[in-house]
């Protein structure tokens, strides 16, 4: 960074906590022998064991005191910083730079730590600590053991810069990582912080360029729903403007002058250069470059014209994006963690969500590599290419579609997946580019990730089952009665009134049937009827049932109304069974809409009992949680043993701030992030977590607002139902808050014994 400053590129300013420091606080804080005695004669395959020496080590190194020079140091520099740029406490992005990275026969990709949006002297002094924790963190002593490098000889330095709070950003490739041709650059570009693209939580832009003449050859572009942003304080998860989403990121000139910018980085090297760079109110940044490690090793990208390799009668399983190239076969295994790294054999396909360097044993046994996200910079890319291994990056559904012990061939040139072992024809071919310009080619498209926290759809329409059920999705959250019965066009109870009960029971349960099949075996909570008055009398023969209420949001619905008409609840109640008994649909299982009281729920718990329709181990009874009175009393509901509650994040908003969300002129003013809103959620959430009871949210929230889908993720619901046009976004969204839960977990548990 320096050297580049130097030269002219434009770099954030910042200042090193150098390597130096780092060895002189091993040396005074007397941690070398142990750590010493700790990695003598350790196997670093034998995983159990290094994690232990791993985190033995680092809890030793975050205890110990940093020298008192060092930390004064520091804290001058930060203030410096500060004075330099104008700013008091400035945010800034502290990395690390291990003294034998990006070497020509290994680039330790992704294994010490970084940490963005740091601020206080304090802060950055710890944070510094935890990178220099991060040295031994368990994949770094994997990799090192493996490339034969002494534990305690590499050294760790720490750039702290101004944090650039990027409207856009991403990597940039001085040569096609995959291809290995010289006169291709490559940018990966996306919507705020580069954190969201490097992890492989979003699928970027993809752009190449001519290294000569600077103009665009290709464009892939790719829908971005949310970014990482800092908010309040921190790094949160926000929605992109809707106008904003399918827009190519990064317009021709800036696309020209990142080329032109790296290809001065790489003039300066005189080698191919791995960058990655950051646009803040239209200032371009770069905030880091090494050297291409990758190329000219075996299995690696060549730097002249690449083989293609034909496959003839195949099946094509997956399509992907190309990371790294060869092709090879294997049975896939599955692995949605670390902890499951060692279920990998040689010579399987590890199939995964996204590799981090966590999962690098696994990697070097691996035959191939595919993951459901990332592009041609991701982890999963760069280690594959290192290794010289076939690699296919952002499928989509790779862990959905490919079953464990399955035989798969990868061929990671062309960024597909095919049914079986195949044999190869391998054909060279002319590539030579054509002599006149090529219009640009341009497409988008989009990937998912595989989620913990369960993406569930709100779904009404029985003719939408069949289509709304190939989603990535894993159930339905919200089977909306309403549809289904306003469909018979007439009020329930006037077709009784005309003896035709059946009919009404007939068709409701055909309408649940269609959806229950189209999902099976996928969960389907089928809302009972919350019809509210003034809706009721639109149907057939309604205004001879249905009374005038002032306000119907308050009135005859819900819980209440199956009290005061039993046999119309009933009604629902044998429908609902005969789709379980008769259609062996076993997957549906009932919400009761608008409960106020514990009175009104006991008494619709015990009609249920007297109709024949009980709690069971495949039967499940939820709530809706719409109303304070539930919120507040949650914990009762838990203890009175409910399978499951579903915030209604609208109903919620309008009981607790007073606001009529059907009034047009008090829209301005019903927000579902209203504080109180979100505390009401999050302890909903929080109780039905200690009480083991399945929490999800229902409401329009979490389709419009991610910040209330990453809070609500990070208080521990169970699950999120969306709408379907946004199911995929929120997928992605709850793979990015998770990584971070995870992230956050870790450096809680190292606070525990930091001290600086």
């Amino acid at each position: 960074m320096g050297e580049m400053t130097r030269s002219g590129i434009p770099v954030p300013p910042g200042f090193i906590v150098t390597a130096k420091a780092y060895f002189t606080f091993l040396e005074k804080s007397k941690l070398k022998e142990k750590i010493k005695k700790l990695l003598t004669g350790l196997n670093a395959e034998e995983t159990r064991k290094l994690n232990a020496a791993a985190k033995e080590i680092q809890r030793d190194i975050l205890a110990a005191k940093m020298p008192p020079e060092i930390v004064q140091e520091i804290e001058a520099a930060y203030e410096k910083l500060g004075e330099r740029i104008r700013q008091a406490n400035p945010y800034v992005a502290i990395r690390s730079s291990a003294t034998a990275e990006d070497l020509p026969d290994a680039s330790f990709a992704g294994q010490q730590e970084t940490f963005l949006n740091i601020r206080g002297k304090r802060d950055v002094t710890s944070a510094v600590k935890r990178c220099w924790a991060s040295l031994f963190e368990p994949r770094a002593i994997y990799y090192r053991s493996v490339k034969n490098f002494d534990h305690l000889k590499v050294g760790i330095a720490v750039p702290v810069q101004r944090m650039i709070q990027s409207d856009k950003s991403g990597v940039l490739f001085t040569v096609d990582p995959v291809t290995g041709e010289k006169d291709k650059i490559v940018i990966e570009a996306g919507w705020g912080l580069g954190e969201a693209i490097v992890s492989g939580a979003v699928t970027p832009d993809r752009y190449v360029v001519d290294k000569k003449t600077l103009r665009p050859l290709r464009k892939e572009v790719h829908k971005q729903l949310w970014k990482i942003a800092l908010k309040e304080g921190g790094d949160r998860h926000v929605a992109v403007p809707a106008h904003q989403q399918q827009l190519e990121k990064l317009s021709d000139h800036e696309l020209s002058e990142l080329a032109r910018v790296a290809r001065n980085i790489e003039d300066h090297y005189a080698f191919p250069q791995d960058t990655e760079w950051a646009i803040e109110n239209g200032e371009i940044y770069f905030v880091q470059a090494r050297p291409v490690t990758t190329l000219g090793k075996k299995g690696a990208p060549a730097t002249t014209k690449p083989n293609i390799t034909l496959i003839q009668h195949a099946e094509v399983l997956l399509r992907g994006i190309a990371a790294s190239v060869g092709i090879k076969s294997g049975p896939v295994k599955l692995i949605h963690g670390p902890q499951e790294i060692d279920q990998v054999q040689p010579g399987d396909v590890l199939v995964t969500e996204m590799t981090n360097p966590s999962f690098v044993p696994a990697m070097r046994r691996a035959a191939a590599i595919v993951t459901d996200t990332g592009g041609q910079t991701s982890h999963a890319a760069i280690v594959s290419r290192e290794l010289g291994i076939p690699c296919v990056v952002g499928t989509g559904k790779a862990t959905s579609i490919l079953k464990v012990g399955m035989v798969i061939t990868v061929d990671g040139s062309k960024g597909l997946v095919y049914k079986g072992d195949l044999k190869m024809i391998e054909q060279s071919l002319n590539l030579e580019p054509p002599k006149e310009l090529a219009p640009i080619e341009r497409r988008v498209v989009e990937e998912v990730p595989v989620t913990a926290t369960k993406v569930y759809v709100n779904l009404g329409e029985p003719f939408l089952a069949e289509k709304t059920a190939q989603l990535p999705v894993d159930g339905v959250g919200l089977l909306r009665a309403e549809f289904i019965v306003a469909s018979m066009g007439e009020h329930p109870h006037y077709l009784v009134e005309k003896g035709k009960a059946q009919q009404y029971v007939d068709g409701l349960a055909d309408g649940i049937e269609t959806i229950a099949r189209a999902f099976f075996p996928r969960p389907v909570v089928y809302r009972a009827t919350d019809f509210k008055t003034n809706e009721y009398r639109s149907l057939k023969g309604g205004e001879k049932y249905e009374p005038q209420e002032e306000n119907p949001m308050m009135g005859f619905r819900g819980a209440l109304r199956y009290l005061k008409e039993p046999d119309f609840f009933k009604m629902e109640i044998e429908a609902i069974q005969k789709v379980r008994t008769k259609f062996d649909l076993k997957n549906v299982h009932l919400m009761i809409p608008m409960v106020r009281t514990i009175d009104e729920f006991l008494k619709i718990r015990g009609m249920m009992q007297t109709f024949g329709l009980k709690q069971s181990r495949d039967f499940k009874l939820w709530i809706m949680c719409e109303v304070p009175s539930t919120v507040f009393l949650i914990e009762e509901y838990c203890k009175l043993g409910i399978n499951g509650v579903s915030i209604g994040s609208n109903d919620l908003t309008q009981f607790t701030l007073g606001i009529d969300r059907d009034n047009p002129g008090l829209s301005k003013d019903f927000d579902e992030r209203d504080p109180a809103v979100m505390l009401s959620m999050r302890y909903v959430v929080q109780v039905c977590r200690r009480y083991g009871v399945t929490s999800s949210i229902c409401g329009q929230a979490p389709s419009v607002y991610p910040e209330v889908t990453e809070a609500l993720v990070e208080a521990g619901i169970t699950s999120i139902s969306v709408n379907p046009d946004v199911a995929v976004a929120t997928r992605k969204l709850i793979a990015s808050v998770e990584k971070r839960i995870l992230i956050r977990r870790a450096i809680a548990e190292q606070d525990q014994h930091l001290q600086i």
